[in-house]
């Protein structure tokens, strides 16, 4: 009996390592939306294709370019950056959930990248954007066959954390912002307010209506949400899905208590929650190259006694495993 359950054992092991096996493909994707400007997308996902180190913006990613996907009935994980980021400045924990078995879909939002701020101030107008990359992915997307649409979760940082809030079915408040700010007037959002135009600022606060959610995402993961404040208990009544919460302890950008704090106190349902000793708030961006170290200091800056790359290896692997948790296959 014990070595029969011994080689059950081993062979569970064996099966599990063979459906994490394999290297990571990638591609590079243009997706029209509608009226608006088309979005930017980069993909990872499962692949038995070689690979070789390829650039990535200021990064270098052990991919195969355009390679075959490998699998089927695949989860996928959409991906959504902070401010003025891009889709690509969270490729370590991409490339660590394409190992896993995951597909997933980054997008640089529309207004909102290092290289364009025009919509910076339109927060809102993000969890659409997610929207039409799931419709994409599931439906457009050359391989769309091989996923699971019943395994759909979602990942974001700062204003991406907030995309993810409401993509996952919260509505935040944006009335709150102005007395936060008068209470607060150094605080990030205030700041990105005073640079708004008066176009912007005239379409800041949109109908609750104007908050797209989508029924098909069924985990998140979220960091540092920008405006977590913003949503009370009311704004994220609607929120069922299983959540890992992340917040760095010494949050320069959003300190504790008004974001990721906030959202923990609001969620109807208790979050999977970690709270990162001694780390900033960009220590959830992927570990600096030495060319963004040169480009961008402030962002690549960490506390004394932190080490982001050690940090990540851990960070990785538990979302990972959240996703994993949470996004079963129907019947396992």
């Amino acid at each position: 009996m014990r070595l029969a359950t011994l080689f059950a054992a081993g062979l569970l092991m064996m099966l599990g390592l063979a459906a994490h096996a394999g290297d990571v493909g990638f591609q590079q994707l243009t997706i029209q939306d509608g009226a608006e400007k088309p979005l930017t997308v980069g993909v990872w996902y499962p692949t038995d294709a070689p690979v070789s180190l390829q650039p990535l913006g200021s990064f270098t990613q052990s991919v195969a370019a355009g390679a075959p996907v490998a699998g089927a009935n695949l989860p996928l994980v959409v991906m959504s950056h902070g401010t003025g980021g891009w889709y690509g400045e969270h490729y370590d924990t991409a490339l660590a959930l394409a190992h896993a078995g995951f597909v997933v879909a980054a997008v640089s939002h529309t207004g909102d990248t290092y290289d364009d701020h025009s919509q910076a101030a339109l927060i809102w107008k993000r969890p659409a954007q997610i929207h039409r990359l799931i419709d994409y992915m599931l439906a457009d997307w050359s391989d769309h066959g091989r996923i699971d649409a019943g395994r759909v979760g979602v990942f974001g940082f700062s204003a991406g954390g907030f995309t993810a809030l409401v993509a996952a079915g919260g509505t935040a408040d944006l009335n709150l912002v102005k007395p936060h700010c008068l209470k607060l007037p150094a605080a990030f959002e205030c700041g990105m307010l005073a640079k708004a135009s008066a176009a912007d600022l005239a379409s800041i606060i949109p109908p609750r209506s104007a908050f797209v959610h989508d029924a098909r995402i069924r985990a998140a993961v979220v960091a540092a949400p920008a405006l977590g404040f913003s949503f009370e208990r009311e704004g994220l009544k609607d929120i069922h899905v299983p959540m890992q919460l992340w917040r760095a302890e010494d949050d320069h950008v959003l300190p504790n208590p008004d974001y990721a704090q906030a959202v923990r106190d609001a969620l109807p349902r208790a979050p999977d929650y970690h709270v990162v000793a001694n780390a900033d708030h960009f220590d959830f961006l992927a570990p600096c190259s030495e060319l963004l170290a040169q480009r961008a200091p402030d962002i690549c800056m960490e506390r004394p006694g932190f080490d982001r790359a050690a940090f990540h290896a851990e960070f990785d692997q538990a979302v990972v495993a959240f996703f994993e948790r949470t996004l079963r296959a129907t019947g396992s």
